[in-house]
């Protein structure tokens, strides 16, 4: 009994982790999760709460300042978001999806709604004020 329950605490605990952490998506988890554009050209996001996608690269100094904020931010938000992020230099399919010019760039998808695009690097108030008011449209 006592070695089901400790298994049970670990998994528990591996999934919370998990679902608090900025995940890094491919295309095949972008039509799986988020937008199959494949076959649709009108935008509906099958997601079941909210989404920030980070669109960055490794050799980008913005995105990696911008980055540890991002885990922040997923782990006060987790259960009410998702963060995920995408490498256009490894996924330029889904760069060019989004109109990527510039980097950091991110969509910020909400549940009903098209999604809209915030350009460059910002503080953390600037993306925590995006997630409340437009993502989770609490003023």
């Amino acid at each position: 009994m006592k070695k089901l329950l400790l298994t049970l605490a670990l998994a528990a605990t591996a999934f919370l982790g998990h679902a608090q952490e900025v995940i890094v998506m491919d295309k095949t988890m972008f039509i799986d999760k988020v937008f199959d554009y494949e076959n649709s050209k009108e935008w509906k996001y099958k997601g079941d709460k909210p989404a920030i996608i980070d669109l960055y690269a490794d050799w980008c100094g913005p995105c990696r300042k911008v980055a540890p904020i991002m885990k922040e931010l997923a782990k006060e938000y987790a259960g009410k978001i998702i963060i995920y992020k995408v490498n256009v230099d490894k996924e330029q399919e889904l760069a060019a999806l989004f109109n990527t010019t510039s980097i950091p760039l991110f969509a910020l998808i909400p549940l009903k709604e098209q999604p809209q695009l915030m350009h460059g690097a910002a503080d953390k108030a600037t993306y925590k004020k995006a997630i409340d008011e437009f993502l989770l449209k609490n003023p």
